[in-house]
């Protein structure tokens, strides 16, 4: 956990995920929100989810990373399949036992989540295609992301805090664009090793900067059409759009390395922590 979860990272981006999720969409129906105890179940949820997540990767990737990275726990046998396996048990286990203080929706939320990621294994296993296509692979393996955040709306809707409707899709939306931004950030370079999986090696370094930067804008687009009615306070989140343009533009300029992930880090936590205060501070 300490060298392939980082909890410090991992922890806080599931904190304000969960935090800027929930807290948009109950000040979306104008009700005014602040943290309850079915609010820490969704982060402990989450976070858990994503310690399972990372946990499937490193066994899922295992043939890849003994060529690329012989350093990590699994390649060097600092950690075993079997250990590994025996954790993600016992992380499915708390998710539900949280969940099942919630709504058996909720529990049927976080167990989907979850099992759409174990089938990915089976899936990359039976498709070469899908585990070496770069874009394929992201294209089937983003969803588990999605699926979190439906967990998160799903079950605020279920115990009636909400009521769904398209502004949800559009919050997804939001959340969709703030993550694959910093997804192709960190494999964006003007170079790559040969193998290596990144989105610059299939689609070039200029268009691959160009859709880094335009998951930023469509971030920036939902929030507009979101929260834009709330005056400045609303649009306080739309700040964060300096950091993808400023990385864009450093990027672009120095012809070599890859993207700035400061710029990217900064705009995915910034952007989560502004539509917190947002919720927060609205009556």
């Amino acid at each position: 956990m300490l060298r392939m979860f980082r909890p410090h990272v991992y922890a806080t981006y599931g904190l304000l995920w969960v935090l800027a999720l929930e807290g948009s969409a109950v000040t979306l129906t104008g009700t005014a929100w602040q943290p309850s105890g079915a609010t820490w179940v969704r982060v402990a949820s989450v976070v858990l989810a994503l310690l399972f997540l990372r946990m499937l990767d490193e066994q899922k990737d295992l043939e890849y990373d003994r060529e690329h990275h012989p350093d990590r726990p699994l390649v060097t046998g600092e950690i075993t399949v079997a250990e590994l396996r025996g954790g993600m048990a016992a992380v499915t286990a708390a998710a539900v036992g949280l969940n099942a203080a919630l709504s058996a929706a909720a529990v049927l939320l976080i167990l989907t989540a979850l099992g759409y990621g174990l089938s990915l294994v089976v899936l990359e296993r039976l498709s070469p295609a899908v585990r070496d296509r770069q874009l394929l692979n992201l294209a089937v393996t983003y969803p588990v992301q999605v699926l979190l955040g439906v967990y998160v709306y799903g079950s605020l809707a279920a115990a009636g805090t909400i009521t769904a409707d398209w502004r949800g899709a559009l919050l997804l939306t939001l959340c969709a664009c703030v993550f694959l931004h910093f997804e192709f950030a960190r494999k964006t370079s003007w170079e790559a090793a040969p193998g290596a999986r990144m989105y610059s090696a299939a689609l070039g370094p200029r268009r691959s900067a160009l859709l880094t930067t335009g998951f930023a804008a469509g971030a920036a687009g939902c929030q507009i059409v979101l929260f834009g009615p709330d005056g400045a306070l609303g649009l306080l989140p739309c700040a964060m759009a300096v950091l993808p343009a400023l990385g864009a533009r450093r990027f672009l300029a120095a012809r070599r390395g890859g993207w700035p992930l400061p710029a990217a880090t900064g705009f995915v936590f910034g952007t989560h922590l502004a539509l917190t205060v947002r919720a927060v501070l609205l009556p």
